[in-house]
């Protein structure tokens, strides 16, 4: 990947105002003046460039490595050769999310599809909505009537925006994602194909056989830098509202049911579906293609690894894993006895063939 056009090198930062930006020390003070453009692999990183390497399981990598700069931790800079400078740190993958934020500016929420600014007259706007300056609208996107947008915020090219839906300042809904019956915060993004605020599932017996459709009347709620991802669905309440708190991340194709409410700064990973009337609390993190039950409540801090399968409630705290979801070390005991009887098995198998 030498030429990369989608996102081009940055101008360059000079590597001792750069050791500031993401919170790390320099190990050389003869290097500050060198000039930083570009993230790359260790093993294919040249002049310009700034890497992340984790811990000395990656150290091979760095035979090849010509970067002006790496990123890591104390116990790994030794392992740095000469001419190469050592941005150290405790927080060494924080440090390498901001340097990204940093150099590729651009690439942290998704970018306008179309040039120049400001509301496209390929785009239809309902009179009555209300938009701060400086919001962007693309073509052939949707505003419905009464919609609110605040200053800052970009509508992609054929998103749509129902009739009443307040969208706070900063925000990103990008291209054909559309929002529905809900209320948006601040420096929110929504990826590309996101669906916000349909109805949710519900049926009822019908008198004759078959199901009657329950009426779904309730918002959603994003709160304050959220990120939805990229075909992710969160369902409108039936009454209530579905709620996503501060700083929550939800990855792509997620579905989020109906009255779910999920706390702040939790990690959501993708194919994770959450039936409805769940509570999540605050800073909860979720394997992909875990599946979570309805009624139930995941407490503070729980983490569920992949796959699993949550029947019933999580303490705060607590690490669950499989199906059904228990205490990750009994699950990680079991599938080690299972890995263990089958390798025995194709052992004995392989020897009755000989």
């Amino acid at each position: 990947m030498e030429s990369n056009w989608f996102f081009p090198p940055h101008q360059g930062i000079r590597l001792g105002d750069f050791a500031g930006l993401v919170g790390a020390s320099l190990s050389d003070a003869d290097a500050a003046d060198r000039v930083v453009r570009s993230l790359a692999p260790v093993y294919r990183a040249k002049e310009g460039d700034v890497c992340y390497i984790a811990n000395a399981r990656h150290a091979d990598e760095l035979a090849t490595c010509e970067a002006t700069a790496i990123i890591c931790d104390e116990a790994t800079a030794r392992l740095v050769p000469p001419g190469i400078a050592v941005l150290q740190t405790r927080y060494a993958f924080t440090a390498f999310a901001l340097a990204g934020a940093h150099l590729y500016p651009q690439a942290m929420r998704p970018e306008r599809l179309t040039a120049g600014a400001g509301i496209s007259p390929q785009a239809v706007v309902d009179p009555t909505a209300r938009l701060e300056a400086d919001v962007e609208v693309e073509p052939f996107a949707v505003i419905g009537a009464g919609a609110e947008i605040g200053s800052g915020t970009r509508i992609g090219a054929g998103a749509v925006i129902g009739p009443g839906v307040r969208i706070g300042r900063e925000c990103t809904v990008a291209t054909g994602a559309s929002v529905l019956c809900a209320l948006i915060g601040n420096h929110v993004i929504i990826h590309p194909g996101a669906r916000i605020g349909q109805d949710g599932f519900g049926n009822a017996p019908g008198p004759k056989g078959g199901m009657i459709k329950v009426v779904q009347v309730g918002r959603v709620i994003l709160q304050d830098h959220v990120e939805v991802g990229a075909g992710t669905t969160i369902d409108r309440g039936a009454m209530d509202d579905t709620v996503v708190g501060e700083g929550t991340k939800l990855d792509n194709q997620i579905q989020i049911a109906h009255n779910v409410r999920i706390g702040r700064h939790c990690g959501i990973a993708s194919q994770v579906g959450i039936a409805g009337s769940t509570r999540i609390g605050d800073g909860v993190m979720i394997g992909g293609a875990a599946a979570i039950n309805g009624h139930i409540t995941i407490g503070n801090r729980a983490q569920i690894a992949a796959m699993s399968g949550v029947m019933v409630s999580v303490g705060a705290g607590e690490r669950v894993g499989g199906i059904p979801a228990r205490p990750i070390r009994d699950f990680l005991r079991e599938a080690s006895e299972i890995a263990i009887r089958s390798g025995a098995r194709q052992t004995k198998k392989g020897a009755k063939n000989d």
